[in-house]
C-alpha cells in the first residue's frame, strides 16, 4: 500500500491531476503549468551565477570606482559562499510557510533587485548590501530548485536536474567570458557592465509570477478542503509522518552528512579552480591570454556534462561509481599540474573541467536521496549550507600556502589529497537509500 501510494504521489502534477490530489484540492492543475515551469527553471538557473562571475570579471574596475580597499575586496569575493550558507538554511522554513514556488519567485526578484541597484551604489556599503540581496536570492533558489523538480517532475529528476545544471553552467561561462567585451562595446563603464546582467534577471522573474500565483491557489484550495498545503500533505504521506510534519531530521542521517561533505569538497575544488588556475598556468610560463582561455575551457566543459551526468545518475540506483570516476579525473588533473603544468596544460584543463561536474552530480543526488518534497527541501538546505561553510577556507588556505611556500607544489598536493575524501563521501552519498529510511531506522 505504501509503495502504491508513493508511486501515485510521484506522478508529475504539473502535467496532470492525480486521483489522490483531486479530493484534496477540488481543482485540476492547469495544463500550461508544466511548460511554464520548465521555462522558469531554466531562466532561474541561468541567473544563479552571473551576479558573481560578472563582478569577478570587473573586480579591479569596481574596486577603483568605489575606492574599495583590498580587505573589503577580499570580503566581497568570500561573500557568495557565506551568503549561500547563511540564507540557504532558511529556505525549508520559508518553503513550508509560503510554498517553494512563491519563495523561488521572491528569490528571483531579490536577485534582480540587487543587480539593478548595485551599479548605482555611491559607496562600498551600498554595493555590498545590494550584492548581499542578490546572493540571498541565489541562496534560496539554489536550495529550492531541487525541491521544485522533485515536487513537479519526480519521474524526471535526472533529466530536469541536467537541464537546469546545464543552464547554470551556460550562465556562469557566458557572464565570465562576455562581461568585459560587452562592457567595452558599451563605453567601458563597469557600472554598465554589471547592469547588463540585470536585464536577464528581470526577465527570469516573469515566468515565476504565474507559477507562484497557481501554487497559492492550489494551497488555498487544499486548505479549504482540509488537506493543508499540497506539498506538505504529499510529503507527509510519502514519508509516513503527520500531515503537518516538516520532513525528516536530516542531522540523524549518515547520507545527509556524506552529501554535505561531498558538496563542500567539490565546491572547494571549484572555487580554487576558478580563483587560482590562471595563476598556476602563468607561473608555469603560460601567457596570460592562454591562461584565461584554459580557464574558459575548464568552465565550458561543464555545459554538456552538466546535462549528461544527472541523466546517468538518475538512470541508476547507485551514483558512487560516477563520484569515483569524477574524483579520478580530478586526481589526474592535479597530478598533471604538479609534474608538468605547462607541457600538458590543455589536458589538465579538460580533466579538471570534467572533475568540476561533481556539482550537478551532488544536486542530482539531493533529489534522489529523499522520498518527499519536504525531505528534499531539508536535505538540500542542509547539504548546501553545510557544504558552502566547508568550502569557505579552501581558496584562502591555498593562497596562504602559495604565498609562504613560494610555489604551487604544496597547494596542488593539498588539492590532490582532498580528492581522496571527496571520492569516499561521494561513494557513501551515492548508495541507494533515502534519508527518511535512515531516520526511521535510527541509522
Amino acid at each position: 500500500m505504501h509503495d502504491e501510494e508513493t508511486r501515485t504521489l510521484d506522478r508529475p502534477t504539473a502535467a496532470r491531476t492525480t486521483p489522490a490530489e483531486a479530493p484534496a484540492t477540488g481543482r485540476e492543475t492547469p495544463s500550461w503549468l508544466g511548460p511554464v515551469l520548465v521555462v522558469a527553471i531554466v531562466l532561474a538557473a541561468l541567473n544563479l551565477r552571473p551576479a558573481i562571475t560578472s563582478l569577478g570579471a570587473l573586480l579591479e574596475e569596481t574596486r577603483e570606482g568605489l575606492g574599495m580597499s583590498g580587505t573589503v575586496a577580499g570580503l566581497l569575493t568570500s561573500m557568495p559562499a557565506l551568503c549561500f550558507a547563511v540564507f540557504g538554511v532558511t529556505a525549508p522554513r520559508l518553503s513550508r510557510r509560503f510554498g517553494p514556488g512563491a519563495v523561488v519567485c521572491a528569490g528571483m526578484a531579490a536577485i534582480a533587485a540587487g543587480m539593478v541597484v548595485r551599479p548605482f551604489a555611491g559607496g562600498t556599503a551600498g554595493f555590498l548590501a545590494a550584492s548581499a540581496l542578490s546572493l540571498a536570492g541565489i541562496a534560496l533558489t539554489n536550495v529550492l530548485l531541487p525541491v521544485i523538480v522533485k515536487r513537479w517532475f519526480p519521474d524526471r529528476v535526472g533529466t530536469m536536474t541536467g537541464l537546469y545544471s546545464m543552464a547554470l553552467a551556460v550562465g556562469t561561462s557566458l557572464a565570465a567570458a562576455a562581461t568585459v567585451p560587452m562592457t567595452q562595446a558599451l563605453g567601458g563603464s563597469w557600472r554598465t557592465g554589471l547592469l547588463i546582467w540585470a536585464v536577464l534577471a528581470v526577465a527570469a522573474v516573469l515566468p515565476w509570477l504565474p507559477v507562484a500565483r497557481e501554487a497559492r491557489r492550489e494551497r488555498a484550495a487544499a486548505a479549504a478542503h482540509g488537506g493543508g498545503a499540497p506539498e506538505a500533505a504529499g510529503s507527509a504521506r510519502t514519508a509516513g509522518a503527520r500531515p503537518d510534519a516538516a520532513g525528516p531530521r536530516v542531522i540523524r542521517s549518515r547520507t545527509a552528512w556524506a552529501l554535505a561533505g561531498y558538496f563542500g569538497l567539490q565546491a572547494t575544488g571549484a572555487y580554487v579552480t576558478m580563483g587560482w588556475l590562471p595563476q598556476i598556468f602563468r607561473d608555469a610560463g603560460v601567457s596570460p591570454g592562454t591562461a584565461g582561455v584554459l580557464l574558459a575551457v575548464t568552465m565550458v566543459m561543464g555545459v554538456p556534462l552538466a546535462f549528461v551526468i544527472p541523466r546517468l545518475a538518475g538512470a541508476g540506483r547507485n551514483q558512487g561509481v560516477i563520484a569515483l570516476a569524477l574524483g579520478v579525473f580530478g586526481l589526474t588533473g592535479y597530478a598533471g599540474l604538479y609534474f608538468a603544468p605547462a607541457a600538458g596544460a590543455w589536458a589538465w584543463a579538460l580533466l579538471l573541467g570534467v572533475s568540476n561536474c561533481a556539482f550537478p552530480l551532488a544536486i542530482t543526488m539531493i533529489g534522489l536521496r529523499a522520498r518527499s518534497a519536504a525531505g528534499v527541501a531539508k536535505l538540500s538546505a542542509f547539504a548546501q549550507s553545510t557544504g558552502y561553510l566547508i568550502s569557505i577556507p579552501g581558496p584562502l588556505v591555498i593562497g596562504v600556502l602559495y604565498q609562504h611556500s613560494g610555489g604551487w607544489d604544496l597547494p596542488l598536493a593539498l588539492m590532490a589529497g582532498l580528492m581522496v575524501p571527496q571520492i569516499f563521501v561521494g561513494i557513501l552519498a551515492g548508495r541507494d537509500r533515502t534519508i527518511e529510511d535512515e531516520c526511521r531506522m535510527g541509522d
